[in-house]
């Protein structure tokens, strides 16, 4: 079994930036920069109208449903083809959620040797009283020796509408909940469900929305970076669909994602051993209301 930092810093299936490698490694080392050069080529398709005066259509909201980094480059390179260092105007950046800054960053730090990983959970600077379902980069800091998060979504225009007072290059680890957290607060009363999900849509919050982002966590720990809402295995839409059997599994689940690096053994055992938390070659796409396979 490898260790965590040399696996954290190998491509993977979402990550692997292909025939753009050299691009990406070509790229500036300061983590301030590569942010500005994730920035500088995504928009966020849901923030887009009301903070950068973008109006979308649906063909260009669909953006969102590409999964892997190399094809998330292909589209960069239709929309503009000036190298990735150059800042496109918002309207020539790809429309992406969340999960795609993250998962850019990721890429472009392993590609760079650097231990890197995206993180699913909730956000708590968004919409003040509620988390907001989130994702941010994880690497790791040989340095200081930890792992930092990191919003690389965050951009002045974001910072000044949200009020972000923190580093976004240093996330606090109460700004960012990571689902596994967000699990355990629910679990022991220390937190209300319904306030976790997202708050701007009907029904879509509580201890299940929590469950599956869990479940989208822990793949991420093993190199399987879904979509936001990609579905499958132990993902349930509704609170009493939760049988105790599953609670209890996703207990284990969530403290796992929680542990130190020695937990990692562990991590990779038991995604690898359960059909319920490994992510299929096939998932349902809840938006497109479909399956599709997670290459595309």
């Amino acid at each position: 079994m490898e260790n965590p930092q040399d696996y954290y810093k190998s491509d993977a299936p979402m990550t692997a930036p292909g025939t753009h490698a050299a691009e990406l490694r070509a790229l500036p080392s300061d983590l301030a920069k590569l942010c500005e050069v994730v920035q500088g080529v995504l928009v966020h398709r849901d923030i887009a109208p009301w903070l950068y005066d973008l109006k979308l259509t649906e063909a260009q909201r669909d953006d969102a449903n590409i999964r892997p980094v190399d094809l998330m480059l292909k589209r960069i390179f239709e929309l503009d083809d000036s190298p990735l260092t150059i800042a496109r105007d918002p309207a020539h950046r790809m429309p992406t959620v969340c999960r795609h800054f993250s998962l850019m960053l990721s890429a472009i730090l392993r590609e760079q040797g650097i231990p890197a990983r995206a993180r699913c959970g909730f956000g708590a600077y968004f919409n003040q009283g509620k988390f907001e379902d989130h994702w941010v980069c994880e690497y790791w800091n040989a340095g200081q020796s930890r792992w930092i998060l990191v919003d690389a979504q965050m951009d002045p225009v974001q910072r000044k509408a949200f009020n972000i007072a923190f580093n976004p290059l240093d996330v606090p680890r109460d700004a960012f909940i990571i689902a596994g957290d967000a699990w355990q607060m629910c679990r022991t009363g220390r937190a209300e469900a319904d306030r976790f999900g997202l708050s701007q849509v009907p029904n879509l919050h509580g201890l299940w929305f929590i469950a599956g982002n869990v479940v989208r966590d822990f793949a991420s720990l093993n190199r399987m970076e879904a979509l936001p809402w990609d579905v499958w295995g132990l993902m349930e839409m509704g609170d009493a669909a939760l049988t105790d059997e599953k609670k209890a599994l996703l207990d284990r689940v969530a403290a796992l994602t929680l542990a130190g690096d020695e937990a990692f053994p562990e991590i990779r055992k038991l995604y690898e051993s359960d059909d319920r938390l490994r992510m299929p070659p096939v998932v349902f796409n809840a938006l497109r209301n479909a399956p599709e396979s997670i290459a595309s």
